[in-house]
């Protein structure tokens, strides 16, 4: 294996005609603005199904902590193999866009399977499972259509645009459930359906907008298991493995943030969903400067800057700040967080990666950190339930911190920090 500079476009990147209309598709493409459309209608469906799950459990169904903490870790990271499932068998088949596609169909069938099963429990953590299945499947397929769709030199601005537009759906979801309860007295059955509606609108986006990765090799040329698991022989490659693994730790997840804020200030459950509005409004405002920022002071800077933000919010949550301020200040760091590390990371796999084995490769790192955070939600909420609120939320401060630390080690001033390199198999 060895480091070669890549400096030809993408395949996918569009004609310079088509790239005259608007400044933000003149730097990343067509493709990625497509992609995020795909994803901002998602995420609209979604949330208007997830933005009230933490406190439904938690206060509806009186679930502990860590009974939560199992359950959200697992909706997070059980699915985590199919990301791995996914990556192969699109760089396999040399088709990523049809495997983002079955992945963001299962996601849409999930909300008709919700209307269907009614208040079971089980039932309704199955059809959450495929929903997150689908999740698995699509993602890291995705985020190789973006690297592929963008100068490797903007990858970072072109993941930014697509999270800036993901985060916007987001922002949106729970307003647009919050819109329809009202229109329908208080239906949640209409929250489903048109959350459903929605999705498949993502879907047809998806199959008419989205250009698939033409690939010129021949079917022999195909990715087999063996050549895959080469990747790990590459250092830059590990090392982006384990800064993932360390980082994904050092994240609690959402709903215990919006828990503890909920906790601390009272918050009454009507109001509940507006907290991850916030922090999705200030994703939005936020991801495109910060991936601009990225690609040019450098990746690694800001993703670390991203995780300092975070431990500010865990310390902020027992801090001497209280009422509004607190709240605003938690979650606009908290969207700087996710702004800085979410897209950000993958644009630095992405060119770390070979071209054959990208999709795999993202996968392989997505993979391990969804897989830390399990364990870490989990920890998490032991924690809370042997200590207390406080007590846990300070020793995710000190975990952050040292996740920080061992992440610059891993890749400040190392063969990852650049832009134009990519490992060749």
């Amino acid at each position: 294996m060895y480091l070669s500079s890549i400096d030809r476009p993408s395949v996918d990147d569009p004609p310079p005609a088509d790239r005259s209309r608007l400044r933000g598709l003149t730097v990343v493409g067509g493709n990625v603005f497509a992609l995020g459309t795909v994803s901002l209608l998602t995420d609209i469906s979604a949330e208007m199904v997830t933005a009230i799950l933490p406190v439904y459990l938690v206060f509806g169904l009186s679930m502990s902590p860590l009974a939560y903490g199992v359950i959200d870790g697992l909706y997070t990271g059980a699915t985590a193999l199919l990301r791995l499932v996914g990556g192969y068998v699109a760089d396999r088949i040399r088709t990523p866009k049809a495997v983002a596609g079955i992945g963001y169909a299962m996601s849409a069938l999930a909300k008709l399977g919700l209307l269907a099963v009614g208040r079971s429990t089980g039932a309704i953590g199955l059809v959450l499972a495929v929903d997150r299945a689908g999740k698995g499947l699509r993602t890291a397929p995705r985020d190789a259509l973006i690297t592929l769709s963008a100068p490797p030199k903007v990858l970072a601005r072109a993941f930014g645009v697509h999270r800036a537009m993901d985060g916007f759906g987001a922002f949106l979801g729970p307003i647009v459930a919050l819109a329809v309860l009202a229109a329908t007295g208080q239906a949640i059955d209409a929250v489903l359906f048109t959350s459903f509606c929605i999705a498949a609108l993502g879907v047809l986006v998806l199959v008419l907008f989205v250009r698939g990765r033409h690939d010129e090799r021949p079917p022999a040329a195909a990715v087999s298991l063996r050549e895959a698991l080469t990747l790990l022989k590459a250092a830059p490659v590990r090392r982006l493995l384990i800064a993932a693994c360390v980082l994904g730790f050092a994240v609690i997840g959402d709903g215990f943030v919006y828990l503890l804020l909920q906790r601390r200030e009272e918050l009454s459950i009507g109001s509940f969903p507006l907290l991850a509005v916030g922090t999705s409004l200030a994703y939005l405002l936020l991801a495109i400067p910060i991936g601009a920022l990225a690609d040019r002071i450098g990746r690694p800077a800001v993703v670390l800057g991203g995780y300092a933000a975070l431990v500010v919010v865990y310390l902020l949550l027992f801090g001497p700040l209280r009422g509004w301020p607190l709240l605003a200040l938690v979650l606009l760091l908290y969207g700087l967080f996710y702004a800085a590390t979410d897209g950000v990371l993958m644009a630095l796999a992405g060119p770390v990666l070979p071209e054959h084995l990208r999709t795999t490769g993202i996968a392989l790192i997505q993979t391990g950190q969804a897989l830390a955070y399990l364990v870490s939600s989990v920890l998490f909420g032991v924690a809370w339930q042997l200590w207390g609120p406080v007590t846990a939320s300070r020793c995710a401060a000190a975990v952050a911190v040292l996740a920080v630390v061992a992440t610059a080690f891993l890749l400040i001033n190392r063969s990852t920090t650049t832009t134009d390199t990519e490992v060749t198999v």
